[in-house]
């Protein structure tokens, strides 16, 4: 079948089910919240949806524990109200794209509870090791999550491998069979309409040989450099394409841990059989912190514009950029990079400063009306696993006080908090007890607020999606960064032969000096799209933004 590259011409909108928009009244967000929101989505000008996980799960880590993968969890509608929402989008000419998990599944997943007990044909499912003489762990590899990456398990008398959750064994990808339950998977969605899947961390599912001991010094992911683009990775995914994925004219989108534009050319250079479409890369996300959100440093914007340059001209006329700043494993932007004194304007300015880059738009719910990081008063009110982990084990000489500000700067809590939708009680969100609690500052950062003004982030955002959409030179133009070297702002240029696009965007909280860089004709150019009513010659106030374009 033809591959369309249809998603080259698409505005995404993440959706983390749970917090969305709850339409039956028990607290938790569902299938039937979005349906009711589903011309809301489209207002914004986004034409397409990724479902974080929709499968039955235990829950120990936000649904990334799957224990059904053929099935949508009743507690979001069940398949009923899935396969409405997908008729309902489809009509709407929006695609609709899942979460794939298979470096692991949930410990209650009927293949693990049978590996567990070596019943046929599931002995070698999962990743099972004897201890080491003396009782020692088969290697010395971290999870992510909790810990240290073996459980031992009662039941089989082994240790299990899990690189993230306890409640996550890893499945053994180097058995075929394994391999051949996951394109009974993917069939089994792409048959139903599903339009693609977004694979969780899938450059982890081939392990090196003999599972070695870590032999570097990683702050983090002790064991990363035996998984992360194992030495069966581009067998197994060019397999998945050439049996499945060949068959449909579907979307690929890869999460990619540590990965450089280089090497993701390695997976998504466009040529005849390309293992996948995009990659989520974590380098743009990294810009105050070392590798995790949980080794936190001084928001630097030489490095977030480092690596916004290097993967726009790296992959240009090879591969397609996934732009983001905002997914459901991330504190919120506004409050790490941008500023939630200066809410709207920073929150325009980070729109802009991704949404004219060449590449795919995601946009994460909440983001659009700016949500900020969620400041509970009691670490027990978080419900991460990794968060709760880190505050039990990390940092246990500092005072309550410095623990709980390390918790709001990094757990992913923050992004997952129910969407505001309105000043009512819950945030508009449910009309029963939400599953966890709604950030305090819902009364004044709403949809229905924003909704009545005209000068709002929420309409601020449509206005910018409109316009890339409209713009050939966003999706076909060159791209230039200007003054490298500046520490207050970022400047880029988009250019193909009839259009001119000047990209300005200052980071700095306080009114900066500026002049116009040589090469950008303002000019003779029209100002398109601006965050403040009133923009001086040679300066920049707090978080200004400004879009120029030059008909040629």
């Amino acid at each position: 079948m033809e591959r369309t590259r249809w998603y080259k011409d698409r505005v995404f909108y993440q959706i983390w089910p749970r917090s969305f928009m709850d339409g039956n009244g028990d607290g938790v967000g569902d299938l039937w919240g979005v349906l009711e929101k589903l011309d809301y989505i489209q207002s914004l000008g986004a034409d397409g949806i990724w479902f974080s996980p929709l499968y039955p799960s235990p829950g120990a880590d936000g649904g990334y524990d799957i224990s059904d993968y053929l099935d949508i969890a009743p507690e979001y509608g069940g398949m009923e109200a899935f396969k409405q929402l997908l008729t309902e989008a489809h009509q709407r000419g929006m695609k609709v794209i899942m979460d794939l998990v298979i470096n692991h599944t949930s410990d209650e997943h009927p293949w693990f509870e049978k590996s567990r007990r070596r019943e046929e044909p599931y002995t070698d499912y999962y990743i099972w090791r004897p201890a080491k003489p003396g009782g020692k762990l088969p290697n010395n590899w971290d999870s992510n999550f909790e810990g240290k990456a073996w459980t031992y398990d009662d039941v089989r008398g082994e240790y299990y491998l899990h690189l993230f959750a306890v409640k996550q064994p890893d499945l053994n990808m180097d058995n075929p069979l394994v391999r051949e339950e996951v394109k009974k998977i993917l069939r089994f969605w792409l048959d139903m309409g599903v339009d693609g899947f977004r694979e969780d961390v899938i450059t982890f599912i081939s392990k090196e040989e003999g599972l070695p001991d870590e032999k570097l010094p990683l702050p983090a992911g002790k064991g990363i450099s035996h998984y992360n683009h194992g030495p069966h990775i581009h067998e197994y995914l060019s397999e998945f394409y050439r049996d499945v994925f060949s068959q449909y004219d579907c979307l690929t989108l890869a999460e990619a841990p540590m990965i450089t534009p280089a090497k993701a050319l390695e997976y998504i250079e466009e040529k005849p059989g390309n293992e996948l479409d995009m990659v989520i890369q974590f380098e743009t996300e990294c810009a105050d912190c070392l590798f995790t959100d949980w080794i936190p440093m001084k928001f630097s914007l030489r490095k977030l514009k480092s690596a916004f340059s290097r993967w726009q001209t790296t992959l240009d006329g090879k591969a397609w950029n996934m732009l983001y700043i905002e997914n459901h494993d991330h504190p919120r932007i506004i409050s790490r990079y941008g500023s939630e004194k200066f809410r709207t304007e920073s929150g325009k300015m980070l729109a802009v400063s991704y949404l004219f880059q060449k590449g795919t738009p995601f946009i994460y719910q909440g983001q659009e009306i700016g949500m900020t990081n969620w400041r509970p008063d009691s670490p027990d009110k978080y419900k991460d696993v990794q968060t709760i982990w880190k505050y039990q084990n990390t940092a246990l000489n500092q005072s309550d006080e410095k623990r709980l500000h390390r918790l709001w700067r990094s757990a992913r809590d923050s992004a997952r908090t129910p969407v505001q939708w309105s000043s009512e009680p819950h945030a508009g969100f449910s009309q029963g007890k939400p599953w966890t609690s709604v950030n305090k500052n819902y009364r004044r950062v709403n949809v229905a607020a924003q909704e009545k003004d005209s000068d709002s982030l929420l309409n601020f955002y449509r206005k910018a999606i409109a316009l890339r959409k409209n713009l050939d030179v966003v999706k076909n133009g060159t791209y230039q960064e200007h003054e490298k070297s500046s520490s207050q702002h970022y400047i880029y240029s988009r250019e193909t032969a009839s259009q001119k696009l000047y990209v300005i965007c200052s980071f700095a909280k306080k009114e900066t000096k500026w002049k116009c860089p040589k090469g950008l004709d303002i000019e003779h150019s029209k100002l398109i799209l601006q965050n403040y009513k009133e923009t001086l010659p040679d300066r920049l106030k707090p978080y200004e933004t400004r879009v120029y374009l030059m008909e040629q």
